[in-house]
């Protein structure tokens, strides 16, 4: 009895202690644009009114200029 409870703790460490020894994922890193830069592509959702579509910036590459803002915890109430 002794022996089983030995082998069933020295086999549940050797199949745990593989997980405990993983390293954290990294976080990524955060893009590093600068005022005046060109802004990577991305598409959001916008909302006019009757419903919501899909707009992306290269929609507006060569006809408008587009300037863009971030509010830091817009419409949050914080």
């Amino acid at each position: 009895m002794r022996i089983r409870v030995i082998a069933t703790l020295l086999l549940t460490a050797l199949t745990v202690s593989p997980l405990l020894a993983q390293e954290p994922k990294k976080e990524p890193e955060p893009l590093k644009v600068k005022v005046g830069d060109v802004a990577p592509d991305f598409t959001l959702l916008a909302y006019d009114g009757t419903g919501v579509k899909p707009v992306s910036l290269h929609d507006f590459k060569g006809t408008k200029k587009v300037a863009l803002a971030f509010f830091v915890f817009a419409f949050t109430g914080g």
